[in-house]
């Protein structure tokens, strides 16, 4: 099984306009520098919707929230020798998994 790589992949509130809160979802490049990879399309009215709505879109960009976000060239293979990325789109006749119980944000309440 080839290594996976974690992605270094972070979240974080601008308040570039007085209570107008945008989250935003940078990436660690290979030269330590972080690039913008995401953005609210739209502001919110706190921090903490802002910080909320930004951990849904980090949680939507990961496969797997069990083993976190992965380097899609490197991903451990999933069922049928496919990476899970791709196994995932291969296998539509199964069900899909069933939502969470309980959807934590990390003290930031779920969103609106």
């Amino acid at each position: 099984m080839p290594a996976t790589t974690l992605r270094p992949v972070a979240v974080h509130v601008q308040e570039a306009v007085p209570s107008r809160f945008h989250w935003v979802l940078t990436e660690r490049g290979s030269g330590n520098g972080w690039a913008e990879i995401q953005r609210a399309p739209a502001p919110a009215a706190t921090y903490r919707q802002a910080m909320a709505d930004g951990l849904l879109a980090l949680q939507a960009l990961i496969d797997d929230l069990d083993i976190g976000p992965r380097s899609a060239a490197m991903q451990a293979p999933g069922p049928h020798g496919l990476p899970r990325r791709h196994a995932r789109q291969a296998s539509s006749d199964a069900a899909p998994p069933p939502p969470p119980a309980k959807r934590s944000l990390f003290g930031f309440g779920p969103a609106r």
